[in-house]
């Protein structure tokens, strides 16, 4: 059985949940970096881009009872692999450790012209 999450602050570009909880598992769909106010991409470089959406991600969390803490395995996408030291540093201002296990992949494009994109699983308590 699963179940479909989504969050208010968190957008979807197309016919997909914004995480699906299964097996008190949240898998989370791809964020990309969109300011949910504005619903246009943040801008200030790839440090503002990757806190976006992580904004986003823990807000689809939120909506599902929970927290960075929870997550358990993280993909990021980058346009740009030579931006990996500056996502990097943003990304671990908003984990602890331990860190989730993390892939990160770098992509030709992604939806909207954004620089990352990304996704997560989180394993409920």
């Amino acid at each position: 059985m699963r179940k479909a999450i989504s969050a208010p602050s968190a957008t979807a570009v197309g016919p997909y949940s914004h995480a699906v909880e299964s097996g008190g598992d949240v898998y989370c769909s791809g964020q990309t970096p969109l300011d949910p106010s504005t619903g246009a991409l943040v801008v200030g470089g790839i440090e503002a881009q990757t806190h976006q959406c992580l904004d986003n991600l823990f807000a689809v969390l939120a909506a599902a009872g929970l927290g960075p803490d929870h997550v358990v395995k993280v993909n990021v996408f980058l346009t740009d692999m030579g931006a990996f030291v500056e996502m990097n540093a943003a990304y671990a201002s908003r984990f602890s450790e331990p860190y989730p296990a993390r892939t990160t992949i770098g992509v030709a494009s992604l939806p909207l012209g954004a620089d990352v994109e990304i996704e997560l699983v989180a394993r409920g308590a």
